[in-house]
């Protein structure tokens, strides 16, 4: 069970997640307790959840979104005219990789 927040599309100051892992003995409640570390706090920048896959090794590609400011805040923005160059960046990475 998860509880985390007051809104939507906002950044919790807390979170919680219990997970209840039901497993037929106690070595295999010892294997699935193993890789489970204790979470440590750590400040990140941006708007992207990207951080979560890069920071377990995975390849992630960044900053391919709209260019704004003000993530969540009420002066939340995107810069309109950037938009075409964003699309054209986007498309040509996607080409690329065919």
């Amino acid at each position: 069970m998860m509880s985390a927040g007051t809104a939507s599309n906002t950044v919790p100051a807390r979170a919680a997640l219990n997970v209840d892992v039901r497993v037929p003995t106690a070595a295999a409640q010892t294997a699935v307790d193993q890789p489970i570390a204790p979470l440590t706090q750590a400040a990140v920048g941006g708007a992207s959840d990207g951080n979560c896959t890069a920071g377990v090794g995975c390849p992630t590609l960044d900053g391919l979104g709209a260019v704004g400011d003000g993530a969540n805040a009420d002066h939340e923005h995107v810069v309109t005219a950037t938009m075409p160059v964003r699309a054209r960046l986007l498309a040509h990475l996607v080409g690329a990789l065919r």
